[in-house]
Order: C-alpha cells, then structure tokens, then sequence
C-alpha cells in the first residue's frame, strides 16, 4: 500500500497551520460571521495562511465559509486562523446577515386591492 499524499499544493499539515490547536480562541465565530479587514492592522509578521486571509478580506467583507473556500482549508482551520487575526487586530467580525422573513400576505393583499381602487 502506498502511503498518502496530501492534496495538490498542500505542503503543510493543517495542524501546524493552526500550531496545533484545534479550537478558536472566541466561539462566536460561526460559518456565516463576516470577516472584514482592519482599517489601520497592526504591523507584525503573519504565516502565508494569514497574511492570505487579510488580503482576502481587505478589500471587502467575506464569511468564515468563503475564506475557507478560498483558502483550500476546513472550516474549523480557518476559524482558528481568523479568531488569531481578530484577536491580533487584522481583522473585525461583523454578524451575518439575517434571512430575510416573506412579506406579511394581509400586506400584500391591501397593495393590491388598492392598487385595482385606482386602476
């Protein structure tokens, strides 16, 4: 049997990534929280899989599932990653944008019935 390799690309081992821990420093960080990068970060050298994740939030907003995406990581990696860059001030969290609810039917009934009043 042959051993494994790890994915294309991949030459590191997601727990060295993380330095071997396997929880964020902050549980509020769910797969929708938004990561937004800093106005003014601190200056401070950075692993190439944070130094990524600032960059890749900079110029806008992404969520934790997406910069995983982007990242080629778990989810649970790169939690950890943006727990140590928001307590490290790169990055602010913003709360997920909620679902929006259906318009109220009784609502959308008086629009329309006005609307016929004046047709």
């Amino acid at each position: 049997m042959t051993p494994r390799r790890p994915p294309a690309g991949r030459l590191v081992r997601v727990y060295v990534v993380t330095d071997g821990r396997a929880h964020p420093t902050r549980n509020t960080l769910e797969p929708g929280t938004l990561l937004v990068g800093a106005y003014d970060p601190p200056p401070g050298p950075l692993s190439p899989e944070k130094c990524r994740l600032v960059e890749l939030c900079g110029p806008g907003a992404l969520s934790v599932a997406e910069a995983a995406a982007h990242l080629e990581l778990p989810v649970s990696v790169t939690k950890v990653l943006a727990a140590d860059l928001v307590d490290s001030g790169h990055l602010v969290t913003r709360a997920p944008v909620p679902a929006a609810r259906p318009p109220d039917p009784g609502v959308l009934q008086e629009v329309l019935d006005a609307l016929r009043d004046r047709l």
